[in-house]
């Protein structure tokens, strides 16, 4: 397994075997909680704010992209082997 597949199996909180049904269900969950938007009103100091969004599309964008690599591992496994 390399490097990356073991990270996104981590932030997903997965292990293989797994199905995409556990994948998507996971996915809403993360981004549900790392939506940026979701620090709008969590402090009135902008740099706070802002330190806090930062964050959120940060890990929204591993999110997607781990998201994207283990879409790719499931369809590799369910592909005819020759």
């Amino acid at each position: 397994m390399n490097e990356s597949l073991a990270k996104a199996l981590a932030l997903f909180e997965l292990t293989e075997p797994f199905t995409r049904e556990e994948l998507d269900k996971k996915s809403r969950e993360l981004l549900l909680t790392w939506h940026p938007h979701r620090y709008a009103m969590v402090t009135n100091n902008p740099r706070k704010y802002m330190a806090k969004y930062k964050q959120a599309e940060a890990m929204t964008k591993d999110i997607h992209t781990a998201y994207e690599l283990l879409v790719a591992r499931l369809k590799k496994e369910d592909s005819p082997k020759s």
